[in-house]
This record gives C-alpha cells, sequence and structure tokens, in this order.
C-alpha cells in the first residue's frame, strides 16, 4: 500500500461512503488529493514516516500514542510523527485532504544537508502547522502544483532533472513551513555559504558513511588539498573532515539501533557496519554525543 496498511469505519447515518484517492509516489513523498463523502475513523498502528494532513475543505481529528487528539481544519493542518500508533477518530465527509507521506530518513538527510552538519537529537515537529498564510500556505499550494503535475503522466515532473530538486524543493518546503528546533536557522542562516569543495566532500560522507575514508580521500572528492580542507572545514563547518565522518556514522548507528528488535543485532556489529572498529572509544563518542549507551538505545527502542 503506498500510504500505510490500515483500517477503516464509516460512521456516517447521513451520506453515502465515496471513496476518491489520487496518489502519486514523488521520490520520498507520496502525495495524495483524498475524499471519503462520508464520516469515517481509521487506524494505523506506526507509521514509520512524517505525514501531513492539510484539509483543504472539512476537519480530521486525529491522535497518536498517548497524547490528545488534535484537530485539522482549512487553516491549520497536522504533522504526524514516525512513531506512536496512530488513529483517526473521525474524519468528515466534506473532507478533502492533502496528505503527504514523506520518508523520515530523507527528511532527515535534507535537514543535514541544509544545515551542513547532523542535527543533535530526534528531529521533532510540533503537530500544527499554520496553513492559512505565509510559508505553510505556499507550501500547499506548491505540494498541489506537483502532484498535478505528476498525476498528469509523461510530463516533466517524471524527467530525473525535474523531478529531484521539485522533491528537494517540497522537503525544504516543509522543513521552512513547521515548526521543528533548527527552523530559524534555516530561515535565517547565518555566516557564509560553504564554498564547493566543503559541499562535495560532504555529501560523499552522506552517501557512503561506512566507506573507510581518509582525509586524503575526502580531499580527492572535493579537489582540494588536504591543507585546504582542513582549514576549509574548520571554517564553516566547525570540525575536521574526520571528526565530521564520525558524527555522521554515529548518526546513522543511532538510526538503526532505534529501529532494530534488541535480540535480533547486537551493538557491535551495528558499529562494525558503519565504520567504528574500537568498540571502546565508539561507545565513549555515542554517550557524549546522545546522553545515553547505545545499549540503552538499543533497549528501549520501540
Amino acid at each position: 500500500m503506498r500510504y500505510y496498511t490500515s483500517r477503516m469505519d464509516v460512521v456516517d447515518d447521513h451520506r453515502s461512503f465515496a471513496a476518491r484517492f489520487d496518489i502519486v509516489e514523488f521520490g520520498p513523498l507520496v502525495i495524495g488529493d483524498l475524499s471519503c463523502g462520508a464520516d469515517v475513523r481509521m487506524s494505523f498502528g506506526e507509521l514509520g514516516a512524517y505525514h501531513l494532513n492539510a484539509p483543504l475543505s472539512g476537519t480530521m481529528e486525529m491522535r497518536q500514542g498517548r497524547g490528545p487528539a488534535v484537530r485539522a481544519t482549512a487553516r491549520e493542518a497536522l504533522l504526524l510523527d514516525p512513531s506512536g500508533d496512530t488513529f483517526l477518530d473521525r474524519w468528515s465527509g466534506d473532507g478533502r485532504i492533502l496528505s503527504v507521506k514523506v520518508g523520515a530518513d530523507e527528511l532527515r538527510d535534507r535537514l543535514e544537508s541544509l544545515l551542513g552538519r547532523p542535527p543533535q537529537g530526534p528531529l521533532a515537529f510540533r503537530p500544527r502547522v499554520d496553513i492559512s498564510r505565509g510559508p505553510g500556505l505556499g507550501w500547499v499550494r506548491f505540494a498541489r502544483r506537483v502532484a498535478a503535475e505528476a498525476l498528469a503522466g509523461e510530463g516533466l515532473a517524471h524527467h530525473e532533472l525535474v523531478a529531484r530538486p521539485l522533491q528537494e524543493a517540497l522537503l525544504n518546503g516543509l522543513l521552512l513551513a513547521a515548526e521543528h528546533p533548527w527552523r530559524e536557522e534555516l530561515a535565517h542562516p547565518a555566516g557564509p555559504r560553504r564554498p564547493a569543495p566543503v559541499k562535495r566532500a560532504m555529501d560523499a560522507v552522506r552517501e557512503r558513511p561506512e566507506h573507510p575514508f581518509t582525509t586524503s580521500d575526502l580531499a580527492a572528492h572535493a579537489r582540494v588539498s588536504v591543507r585546504r580542507l582542513q582549514e576549509s572545514f574548520r571554517e564553516y563547518v566547525g570540525m575536521s573532515p574526520m571528526a565530521y565522518v564520525r558524527e555522521v556514522r554515529l548518526e546513522r548507528v543511532r538510526e538503526e539501533l532505534r529501529a532494530a528488535e534488541p535480540d535480533e543485532v547486537s551493538v557491535s556489529e551495528v558499529a562494525w557496519r558503519w565504520g567504528f572498529a574500537h568498540q571502546g572509544r565508539f561507545a565513549a563518542h555515542y554517550r557524549e554525543k546522545f546522553g545515553e549507551s547505545p545499549s540503552r538505545t538499543l533497549r528501549t527502542a520501540p
């Protein structure tokens, strides 16, 4: 299923159920224009992805985990987290919804690319997104236009040269429209933009963080000297190239540990897979960065 495995019940005594789901997969996103014609309720389990519901008309009442019910309207969309059992308590029959599923890993990678460093801690959003004005309204309009073009068939939206920038623009726009700890930094970046050599080296690390990079390897990717790369990283990233490699690897380890079952993997094999050969140093760096041991992360994984 393009969205999620779910259960739906019609709870309307007055209107007939007449669902219409126009859905398109667009890289890391699934965008849908959805309506049911009658009041319904649904349950999903954990989503495993971020999900934004923006009513174009009507309302939705949803809740996640033990949190309270939150109401989405044509003025205020609802942004859901990947974790936590999810319930749609009521979707009004007059509701037409722009529904966007966003890959969790891809959104975090986009944030990392924009920040130029791995974000510290989980990417947590406030559930309500203002879509009556400003970035939220602009993002909804943009997403609808992109979805219409992609649904049209063999249009430009499906060409590789166009699709990838549009996908990145949608991820960028969501990060600017929603509330999260790095929003102000994205909206009002301080300091000069990172030069192309630094970006080339960072892109190489994010694409293959498990690769046994050396500073010389990264300098070759960046097409500058080792000394120039080290100086540029200190100036524009605030750490050495190899420290950046470690930061990215630690993020990948944490993502895998949080998604794993404790009886299926061990901390040491996950650490080794992401390039950490010395378990003692790995554990110390992990605790310093995340405030807990890697074994605790694995034990408390959902």
